[in-house]
């Protein structure tokens, strides 16, 4: 059984949450909750469950809005290039999103995300140098306009990461660390370069996962 906790923290406030997961044969069954679970007395607020068969199929549940998200995998070959498909369907408010990545090599890999019924979709062209540095352009069909992210892995864990949006001039900054012994953190901040004070806002994250 593995179970981990999370929390969140920001200038305008703060969250926590926790997850427990476990195996069913080729399953795993996973049950997670907010600090909105416990605050203020044992609610129904903010648990979630969920059952997964890596690779092939997460179904979670919404307990207190008692809605389920399908979400499906399958992987196909395209002129013996891996093509990676993802189905997911939200019940409740009747979305339906289709994803798919074609791995060209491993340094190339061109992926779409479509919703259907609207105008949201996005391609996405995604480059890695020497497996530390990476290139991210994406186009946004409804919003007519490019995203661009760039990513170095350093000293093996820590990843530094930046991302810019064209259409509303916002620049993302963001350093993460991945480390089994000491857990996972990542701080990040945000800055609007459209807006005269260009504050910016930030955030961090820690997440600690057990074995149970």
């Amino acid at each position: 059984m593995k179970a981990s906790l999370k929390g969140k923290y920001d200038i305008d406030k703060s969250s926590t949450a926790a997850t427990v997961a476990f195996n069913a044969g080729d399953v795993k069954l996973r049950a997670s909750i907010t600090d909105a679970t416990v605050v203020n007395g044992p609610s129904l607020n903010g648990l979630a469950l969920a059952v997964e068969k890596p690779g092939f199929f997460i179904i979670d549940y919404n307990v207190p809005k008692k809605d389920f998200r399908f979400q499906f995998m399958n992987s196909v070959k395209v002129v013996d290039k891996p093509l990676n498909l993802t189905y997911i369907h939200c019940r409740g408010d009747n979305r339906t999103i289709l994803d798919g990545t074609l791995v060209v090599d491993s340094a190339n890999k061109i992926s779409a995300n479509y919703m259907l019924g609207t105008e949201n979709c996005k391609l996405k062209y995604t480059y890695v140098h020497g497996g530390l540095t990476s290139f991210e352009q994406c186009y946004d069909f409804a919003k007519n306009s490019w995203d661009f992210a760039g990513s170095r892995k350093v000293y093996g864990d820590d990843v530094f990461r930046a991302v810019y949006q064209t259409s509303s001039k916002n620049l993302g900054l963001e350093w993460s660390r991945n480390s089994k012994l000491n857990g996972n953190f990542k701080v990040s901040a945000s800055i609007n370069l459209a807006e005269e004070s260009k504050m910016p806002k930030l955030t961090a994250e820690s997440t600690w996962n057990f074995e149970m």
